[in-house]
């Protein structure tokens, strides 16, 4: 179980299903609604993207859910208790305020904003609202990290970690984004969730100029006061024969004991003309029957919404702030 804050003398017994909406359908947000929808705590009830063709495209899957193209107007019409922002990095923090302000709970996707400055944005409606903010990161609820968490916190302090994420040569070619934003923000969340979020007291960083322009691969040192070293490895530099979502990896080493965590591709294998890893994450959004990180994370949103956890380290407004400071602290280094 993830550990929380919550004390048991406030857990709220409900039976009622969350209502929720989905703001964005690209890839992520459409596993978002596919999975909400065979949840048994959840219910979806709205829609929301910019573009009509997006809505009409899950109208076969999802046919009873209304979609708008306008957020303002799905939250007056739509009763949601709660929305999942899955849209672009930039327009995060405008739709949460619109969200927040509107009385109603948000799971912001991760990263928080395309700045800190832009974090901060929403800080007065966060502390107001404190248990109304989420942020999504899938392996923050996969049941492997969650376990190696409860590892470090019995076998003792951690010497090193070592924390990798591979892409294709191509990525850079698709999103024009440092390693850094795109890829090592995700492992910073579990950086700072192995470390219980402590800040580090050294951090460096450093970036690799690809032929043609721009970046494709972005190193990390970080070390702790209490001696812990960390180090991150992220890159655009997978070739084609490997899986669409390359390859991830976590070791850890403390006094006499390590531990590795190989987290994607997921064991099924698949071949035909080319190998292919059809769970590559652990999403299984079939909205018959979802399983995986993503429906874990939804489950734990809707217990937060209902008033029976909170959010886990990591989770929180203020967590994505100081994640997003290391970012911005890395990249800005290793570009200057």
């Amino acid at each position: 179980m993830i550990e929380t804050k919550l004390s048991k003398s406030k857990i709220v017994n409900r039976k009622s299903k969350i209502r929720v909406g989905v703001v964005g359908l690209g890839s992520f947000g459409r596993l978002h609604a596919l999975t909400l929808t065979g949840l048994a705590e959840a219910e979806l009830v709205a829609l929301v993207d910019q573009r009509e063709a997006s809505l009409a495209d899950l109208k076969e899957s999802l046919p009873g859910v209304r979609g708008w193209t306008d957020l303002g107007e799905a939250l007056r019409e739509a009763e949601a208790e709660a929305w999942i922002i899955a849209t672009r990095t930039e327009s995060h923090v405008p739709l949460a305020e619109q969200i927040l302000t509107s009385g109603a709970h948000v799971l912001i996707e991760k990263p928080l904003a395309e700045s800190l400055a832009a974090a901060r944005r929403l800080g007065p409606l966060a502390a107001a609202n404190p248990n109304r903010v989420m942020l999504g990161h899938l392996l923050l609820f996969a049941a492997e990290f969650r376990q190696l968490l409860q590892e470090v916190r019995q076998r003792g302090p951690l010497i090193h970690f070592h924390l990798s994420r591979h892409r294709p040569s191509t990525t850079w070619d698709i999103y024009r984004e440092t390693p850094f934003r795109l890829l090592m923000v995700h492992d910073l969340y579990l950086a700072f969730a192995l470390m219980e979020g402590q800040e580090p007291a050294r951090l460096t960083g450093r970036l690799h100029r690809r032929e043609g322009g721009g970046f494709d691969l972005a190193r990390a040192e970080l070390e702790w006061a209490n001696g812990t070293w960390g180090s991150l490895t992220a890159s655009y530099l997978t070739p084609p024969g490997m899986g669409s979502d390359g390859f991830d990896r976590i070791e850890v080493f403390g006094q006499g004991w390590a531990a590795r965590l190989r987290l994607n591709p997921q064991p099924l294998e698949l071949w035909g003309e080319r190998a292919e890893w059809p769970l590559s994450l652990n999403i299984y959004a079939d909205p018959a029957a979802p399983a995986g990180w993503l429906a874990e994370e939804l489950r734990h949103f809707c217990r937060v919404v209902a008033g029976q956890a909170e959010p886990p380290l990591g989770a929180w407004y203020e967590d994505g702030l100081q994640i997003q400071s290391w970012l911005e602290r890395l990249e800005g280094e290793a570009i200057a």
